[in-house]
């Protein structure tokens, strides 16, 4: 242990604080900054449990900026020394998010072991597969071992029962060591129910607004300046101390903010004064569903100055596309012209009618200006898949050729691409909505509100209980079936797109002027590169279930196919049903 430790809180309604800490120590206000107490304590270094009491309470309360809760939320914080950790990525600079490939992982089923420490061992698997950057689902510390990770109340320790903070730092360096970088998701617009505490501690939040998770974090109100440097400095804490390169937000449309700067903007101008600090490359991505590309506009030209967006349009538009599902939001897509629009507008509702809203929706982004790369597109990820009633992958229900077909839509747009874990070999588990709340009362309404969620909805089958242990384990992916022959197949498609697309100028170019596509009924040629009536990288879908023989001007070689029988003559493409083909 150090000789002292220095604690500090923000505690602005207090009137006494104390911080228990192998005895109880009284903290002092701190001068120049209101609401804020302090004391240095001796022998309090590394590895000592703590907490804090407020006005005499018989409570000992964790720290809100907690790095570590090794008996979880309810329990006591332990001081942790980040500059103890050995790293070895001294090298390592980061990786820009234009050309590159996502993966998005959940560390709790990504293995057995559901750990960091083993999901070190299957990363060579996504060195293999040719993909970038790992995207990793929360690890902010949330009750019970298994959860999605989305209710964390301690959002700056890592998740014990992963390993911790030390086992999470093993993770990032070794994930530099192989070239990948590291994207972790972080949620700011809400905190679980169960163990958030902050509330005890200062202004955290308002009745303000409504939101679905209750109250509304406090970002323009009494008290919020510091609400709002929480929330950036948690977002630097992960970059700078956990040495992780980019950093996914949660729903951003539900950050309510009237303040003449918005936390997003300010969030992106302070990570890009630490990338220029560190010498590294960092970058911010937004989940939004307001379809506002003002999200991912410059600064000086008066955006938020995001890096990137994920876009649910280009989701929507391949999935009803290629399952045929009109339920919901998807009523607005599944026609190719949907598909068509999304490959080379972005958005598909850009200001349209959406029926499924009964209003109009989005802003058209400027296609001359905007490099397609600022927007991360997916064919499945975790909302997608797990937000069903049970769970299932579209590979439970598509056969291997539209699986084919939707992963060369994906990947060789002119999007950022991100790939959902397992999903690359056609997995057969199921990835389901589970819960490990420790509250019984908690637990049993949630596993009763899933039910009646999906009974409203005339949901005739299945739904898994999120709090039953085999809810999760079910979800767990199983690494025998990359071998399998049909598995295999499909991953061998998967890594052919990923090579070709990273040694191919044209497939990572981030101009949405240079995609242009042709429709018929359920057939689609998209052509990267060149001109509308020739040159550059062609891609050849068929969805249908029904050769199609489709002319592709310009047209010498075939790269890759889907199907043995698909064939080149006189510039025309022959594709069996649900196959593609990418020329030259």
């Amino acid at each position: 242990m150090t000789d002292s430790h220095r604690f500090e809180v923000w505690a602005p309604l207090a009137g006494r604080v104390e911080v228990e800490a192998g005895g109880r120590h009284a903290l002092e206000p701190v001068d120049g900054r209101p609401g804020w107490w302090a004391a240095d304590v001796a022998g309090a270094g590394h590895g000592t449990d703590y907490g804090y009491v407020l006005d005499g309470a018989d409570e000992v309360l964790p720290d809100p900026r907690s790095p570590w809760q090794p008996a979880g939320v309810h329990g006591p914080s332990r001081v942790y020394d980040h500059g103890r950790f050995a790293w070895t990525d001294a090298h390592w600079h980061g990786r820009p998010l234009a050309g590159s490939v996502l993966y998005e992982l959940h560390i709790g089923t990504f293995t057995p072991e559901g750990t960091f420490d083993a999901a070190i061992g299957r990363l060579d698997h996504l060195v293999d597969l040719g993909v970038d950057a790992v995207e990793v689902m929360p690890v902010a510390s949330f009750p019970g071992r298994n959860g999605w990770g989305y209710d964390g109340v301690h959002l700056w320790a890592p998740h014990e029962p992963y390993g911790g903070p030390d086992g999470f730092k093993r993770f990032v360096d070794a994930a530099h060591a192989r070239g990948l970088a590291v994207v972790l998701d972080v949620v700011y617009n809400h905190l679980g129910p169960d163990g958030n505490r902050l509330g005890a501690f200062g202004p955290y939040f308002t009745d303000a607004y409504p939101t679905p998770w209750g109250q509304a974090v406090n970002l323009d109100r009494d008290g919020a300046d510091e609400v709002r440097a929480f929330i950036v400095g948690n977002a630097l804490m992960w970059l700078r101390d956990h040495h992780v390169d980019g950093l996914r937000l949660d729903a951003v449309h539900a950050l309510a903010d009237h303040g003449a700067v918005h936390v997003l903007e300010a969030l992106a101008a302070a990570v890009a004064g630490l990338s220029a600090h560190l010498g590294r490359t960092l970058f911010l991505i937004a989940e939004s569903d307001l379809n506002d590309p003002r999200l991912i506009t410059a600064r000086e030209a008066g955006g938020y100055g995001l890096d990137a967006q994920w876009n649910d349009d280009v989701h929507h538009a391949l999935h009803a596309a290629l399952t045929g599902e009109r339920q919901g939001y998807y009523g607005d897509f599944g026609s190719t012209a949907t598909i068509a629009k999304a490959l080379t507008e972005a958005f598909v509702h850009n200001g349209t009618m959406s029926t499924y809203r009964g209003r109009h929706h989005g802003r058209p982004v400027d296609r001359l200006r905007t490099p397609a790369s600022r927007f991360v597109a997916f064919l499945q990820d975790h909302d997608q898949v797990g937000n069903r009633a049970s769970g299932d992958r579209i590979s439970a229900t598509l056969s291997p050729g539209m699986l084919k077909a939707g992963a060369a839509l994906l990947l060789l747009s002119p999007f950022t691409p991100m790939l959902f874990m397992g999903e690359e070999w056609a997995a057969g588990t199921p990835w389901c909505y589970f819960t490990d709340h420790q509250d019984p009362a908690l637990g049993r309404a949630v596993s009763e509100g899933r039910a009646r969620e999906f009974a409203g909805h005339g949901w005739q089958g299945e739904v898994p209980d999120p709090q039953d242990p085999d809810t999760h384990r079910r979800s767990v992916l199983d690494w025998d079936e990359p071998g399998k022959p049909v598995h295999r197949d499909v991953l061998d498609w998967y890594r052919a797109l990923i090579a070709l697309r990273r040694a191919t100028p044209e497939l990572t170019d981030p101009r949405l002027t240079g995609t242009h596509v042709e429709t018929g009924d359920r057939w689609l040629v998209v052509r990267r590169g060149g001109r509308p009536d020739g040159g550059g990288v062609v891609l050849a879908v068929n969805l249908g279930d029904t050769p199609e023989l489709l002319p592709v001007p310009g047209v010498t070689e075939l790269i890759l196919a889907a199907d043995p029988l698909v064939g080149l003559v006189d510039g025309r493409v022959s594709l069996p049903g649900s196959s593609a083909a990418i020329l030259r």
